[in-house]
Parts: structure tokens; sequence; C-alpha cells
């Protein structure tokens, strides 16, 4: 019997049994990943140490343990020699087509695109029609013409006095 001071769990307010917030669905996993990750793990090893044995051994082991065909012990080099050539490649080609797909200073595309959302100054904000008086404005793009204006514009010698005459 639940005791008379305990609160009661918050309900549902189209169900009074039901819990609310409602709990989250049970969730079923499969077990396969962790298998088959044990798994490539396990042959990864496996596969390695075959490797440094074909290596490293000579050849009258390797035909003692009844090995008959084996590649040439140059290829022990030159995969490894190759994979990280081509992991280098794989970085200069990236960064190469990252520089290619960048574009110049000079275009456009470097100031604005086609999804901006620049608010026309004489139009009121729709988004106020609907808001609440308190609520967060939507997010917007300044012009740069209006962020340089801002911030780099010179005051003419009218502002600066209007300036240095109201900090007096």
């Amino acid at each position: 019997m639940p005791d008379a001071n305990e609160p009661e769990p918050p309900t549902s307010p189209t169900s009074p049994l039901a819990p609310y917030p409602p709990l989250p669905p049970v969730e079923y996993r499969s077990r396969a990943p962790e298998y088959y990750g044990f798994a490539v793990w396990s042959i990864t090893y496996i596969l390695f140490f075959v490797y440094l044995l074909w290596a490293l051994l000579p050849d009258e082991y390797i035909i003692w343990l009844g090995i008959t065909w084996y590649p040439r012990r140059e290829w022990a080099l030159l995969i490894p020699s190759w994979t990280v050539v081509l992991v280098l490649y794989t970085y200069f080609m990236h960064f190469a087509i990252a520089l290619y797909n960048t574009p110049r200073f000079s275009d456009m595309s470097t100031i604005t695109d086609s999804k901006a959302l620049i608010l026309d100054p004489d139009s009121p904000n729709p988004y106020f029609e609907y808001a609440q008086p308190d609520a967060i404005p939507e997010v917007y793009d300044i012009p740069i013409t209006l962020v340089n204006r801002v911030l780099y514009q010179k005051p003419s010698a009218r502002e600066a006095a209007e300036h240095d005459s109201s900090h007096d």
C-alpha cells in the first residue's frame, strides 16, 4: 500500500492512468555487431602475426611448417610502403580538392548565397505579428555593407563632437 505522504506520479492529460511524460520505448538491440567486431579484431591480429612470420622467418622454417609457396619477400616492404604513400596521396587529394572548390575572394558567394535571409528594411518583420512580446526574434543575415559601415566607418567630425559632448 502506498504511503499517504508520498506524491503520486504525474499523469497524462489525455489518460489519467498513463505515466507522464511517457516512458521511453524499450530498445531491443542485436549483439551481432559485438560478435562481428570481435571476429574482425581477432582476424586482424592473426593476419598481422602471419605477416610478421612470413616477413621475418627464414625460408627453412616456413618450408618446415609445410608451406611450399608464398609471395616473394620484397612484397613485405612494398605493401606497407604503398599503403603509406596511398594514405599521404589521399590527404593531398582531399586538400587539393578543397582548394579547387574554394571560391575566389572576388566571388559573391564568399559574401552571400541564395539561402541568405536578409530582411527588407522598409517592410515590417512578419515574425513580430504572431510572436509574444518577450519572444526572441528569428535569426536573419545582416548585409555585409551594414557590418562594414558599423565596424570600419570613421565617424564624421560632427558625430565625433556629439560623442565627446555627451561624455562631458
